[in-house]
């Protein structure tokens, strides 16, 4: 059956979300700058493949601490008011950052860098539940495909303009104005929930700060295929492919082609991804999901284990696109199955529980890829992620047949 063709950016016609939007891609420009200079500034002063681990445990250890909590606030409080307060708080962490570079330079530890990771981690759990949940009163039903496939458009956006911006901004102006920069994205996102006018605070009575709001939550997940399946999917896909904790290594001491060359590393990715993004947002009804899914993660896995193996800076830019291309897919796909299904009165709990496979995968699989990478080498370690996707998702999709069966129906 033929996919119906629809514009590409049809969601970007209602203001709210436009808004939204916007400032989203501002701010998360200056999180990827912020993410490629924690990585290079650590890496510098350690020189450790193993110290680049530990910012993807700094990062995950808030996500499984809070999650819970955090995925009841979003079903609870009014959601705008919860993304005003993270933003902010995401600024003054950016913030302490700029100004511990820029006072100690050489000097600084590797231990407040963490600290500081970590804080804004924190933020970050409360913000993303929120976020995702709010965009679903930005845009009617009918646009709610085309609004996932741009937010996917807009994150990996922002994965090539900020790590390529961050390369040449180390390069030329230091690390402490990429923390600076960052902390004045946050704005973006701020003055655009200022502007945002004519939609319901969600202030939903009925859930409460109890273990039985969470267990509906829990309950809720767990009981519906469909979602639990993509999540460990998520989880897994993103566990044993964490390639991007290792790119400093692969920059630095493989391919030789320093800050500059990281930055177009991390963004060849997303470069893959915006163009896949681009085209599967133009398409207005997908049908069979599930295989499309499930061959777009076996997709990423391939090239991840072909950019292992690869010597050439080229060569590993084509690799690297094509696993964005993969992800991205599949990120959409899973975001998609998983709103629409998921009654807005529990979407803020589904979140978050899926927040902890997919923050925790990559954060985890970081800490894997670079405590493997010390032992056996940066190429070794992504090459066995590759393959570790590849069985995983394997082995998903013979056990649970109604993934692979999921045509796309609500």
């Amino acid at each position: 059956m033929a996919h119906k063709i629809s514009h590409p950016f049809s969601s970007l016609k209602h203001k709210n979300y436009r808004l939204f939007t916007g400032g989203y891609l501002i701010s998360r420009i200056g999180s990827e700058m912020q993410a490629v200079a924690v990585a290079w500034q650590i890496y510098t002063l350690t020189g450790s493949a193993f110290s680049l681990g530990i910012i993807g445990l700094s990062r995950f250890l808030p996500v499984i601490t809070l999650a819970p909590v955090a995925g009841i606030a979003a079903d609870k409080i009014d959601r705008k008011k919860i993304i005003m307060v993270t933003q902010i708080l995401m600024m003054v962490f950016s913030l302490a950052l700029a100004f511990t570079t820029f006072t100690k330079t050489k000097n600084v530890s590797p231990l407040l860098i963490y600290l500081l990771i970590g804080l804004n981690s924190l933020a970050g759990v409360f913000d993303t539940p929120t976020r995702q949940s709010y965009i679903t009163s930005l845009v009617p039903a009918k646009d709610f495909l085309n609004a996932v496939s741009l937010n996917v458009l807009v994150f990996q956006t922002a994965i090539v303009l900020g790590p390529s911006i961050s390369g040449f901004v180390i390069a030329y102006l230091g690390i402490g104005s990429v923390y600076l920069i960052n902390a004045v994205s946050f704005l973006g996102v701020i003055f655009a929930l200022m502007a945002i006018r004519d939609t319901k605070a969600l202030v939903n009575n009925k859930v409460s700060w109890s273990l039985s709001s969470l267990k509906t939550g829990l309950s809720f997940v767990f009981k519906t295929p469909i979602i639990y399946s993509t999540m460990l999917l998520d989880f897994f896909a993103t566990f044993f492919a964490s390639a991007t904790v290792l790119l400093p290594v692969f920059a630095k001491d493989i391919l030789n082609v320093g800050p500059k060359g990281l930055g177009l590393l991390y963004a060849a990715s997303s470069v893959g991804a915006v163009t896949a993004g681009i085209g599967i947002s133009s398409v207005k009804n997908i049908k069979h999901q599930g295989r499309i899914l499930i061959a777009a993660i076996l997709c990423y896995g391939l090239a991840t284990i072909l950019f292992g193996l690869s010597r050439s800076f080229y060569l590993s830019l084509i690799f690297l696109f094509i696993a964005g291309a993969g992800d991205a897919v599949s990120t959409i796909i899973r975001n998609t199955m998983r709103q629409l299904i998921t009654p807005d009165h529990l979407r803020g709990r589904m979140v978050a529980v899926n927040m902890v496979f997919f923050m925790g995968g990559p954060q985890l699989g970081e800490a894997e890829a670079g405590f493997l990478a010390a032992l056996t080498g940066a190429p070794l370690s992504v090459v066995i992620g590759g393959v570790g996707t590849l069985l995983a998702t394997s082995l998903i999709s013979i056990l649970i047949p109604s993934l692979r069966k999921y045509q796309g129906e609500r």
